[in-house]
């Protein structure tokens, strides 16, 4: 059923022609709902074959982590997916050290759920706090280069954490709790971030030196990869894996509790997918659940399209404390987020490094070095 509108939207999901590198087939279906088959037909997701994938991956952790303290890694959040992984991991006979990024920007229910989480299983935590006036500058700086990404610089650094505590404790694997089912993938050329970009973007705008920053340079990554031979799984691309069913059981089993949102469980996040991209970039993310949602049948169309639709709920003050933190006036707020917004490539990134070096990470893909979503994204040409 066509969606009342006069954008051309995909007629399977409900992603459209303002989303970036989109094409529709003669059907009318997007590349990216192509991009969704190609994988779940590559890892076998929810079915026979991905069980037996994820079962061989789950028999070569156990191998290698023989007769040391843990056997993987598992990052987390107080996130549905990450607090469910450590569940998942338990129950599949592994041993996992819990590790998080500490941006000083969490909001008290994620550090409550990453407790809970913890102490429901008994699991150790790796924890790595940068120094909170220089996570806010980091923030700060994006904020006044007027791109997108203002938190790039937390991922990129939850993902060093990781490859940090592995090495330490000689660990050859990393979970990660990502579903490319429930969430989609970010589509092309939105939300680029690595090492070199968030160093030069610090630099041209930010005011302090950074120290406790864990930054990723390329040839970090290329350590941790190479040398290291960390492993990065996403389990959940082999499995049947339902976020609503993970919420249930987490909030039964640990007293674990919902933050109100996709990526709300910590505020600079939030002020990201709530504020900032809707506002500045007329980019509204909350289009990738939703799209998810209607591939697996969950809601129809025209719900989805509805939802997205549907103004953004702000909870009171939540600019002012963004305002306050990062000591910013109501001018200075007002006149960066009307300013023409610039762009990552605008800026020094590894991009070009990335697309030459395809070939390469294709097979470091292949051999769980790099996520697959990392390769589809990052080596493509935008």
């Amino acid at each position: 059923m066509a969606l009342d509108t006069n954008l051309k939207i995909c007629t399977r999901c409900i992603y459209d022609e303002r989303v970036p590198s989109i094409t529709f087939d003669e059907n009318g279906v997007c590349n990216y709902c192509h991009q969704i088959d190609g994988l779940i037909e590559e890892y076998g997701t929810g079915k026979e074959k991905g069980e037996k994938k994820i079962n061989d991956i789950i028999g070569k952790i156990k191998k290698k982590g023989k007769g040391k303290k843990y056997d993987c890694i598992v990052g987390v959040s107080g996130g549905t997916d990450s607090s469910y992984m450590v569940y998942w991991a338990i129950q599949k006979g592994l041993r996992p050290l819990a590790v998080h990024y500490d941006n000083t920007w969490n909001t008290a229910i994620a550090s409550e759920n990453i407790r809970k989480v913890l102490q429901h299983w008994n699991l150790d935590l790796y924890t790595h706090v940068i120094d909170n006036k220089e996570s806010d500058d980091i923030f700060k700086s994006f904020f006044k280069a007027g791109v997108a990404e203002i938190e790039a610089a937390t991922d990129l650094a939850l993902a060093e954490v990781m490859y940090r505590a592995a090495a330490k404790y000689k660990v050859k694997y990393v979970l990660e709790g990502h579903s490319f089912i429930t969430e989609g993938i970010t589509p092309l050329g939105k939300n680029y971030f690595d090492g070199k970009y968030i160093k030069k973007i610090h630099q041209y705008f930010g005011s302090r030196k950074m120290k406790s920053y864990p930054l990723m340079t390329f040839w970090q990554f290329m350590k941790w990869i190479l040398f290291y031979r960390i492993k990065k799984i996403r389990p959940f691309w082999y499995i049947n894996y339902s976020k609503e069913e993970a919420q249930e059981f987490l909030k039964k089993e640990c007293g674990w509790k919902y933050y109100g949102g996709h990526h709300l469980e910590n505020r600079m996040t939030a002020f990201y997918h709530q504020v900032y991209n809707p506002r500045k970039f007329n980019a509204d993310l909350r289009n990738n659940t939703l799209a998810a949602l209607v591939r697996l049948n969950k809601i129809s169309r025209e719900e989805a399209w509805k939802r997205y639709n549907e103004p953004i709920n702000i909870e009171p003050e939540f600019i002012e404390y963004f305002k306050k933190r990062l000591e910013l006036t109501d001018k200075e707020f007002e006149d960066k987020m009307t300013e023409s917004p610039k762009f990552w490539w605008e800026f020094p990134t590894y991009k070009k490094r990335f697309e030459k070096l395809k070939p390469l990470f294709y097979f470091l893909a292949k051999a769980n070095l790099v996520p697959m979503s990392f390769y589809l994204k990052y080596t493509s040409k935008r």
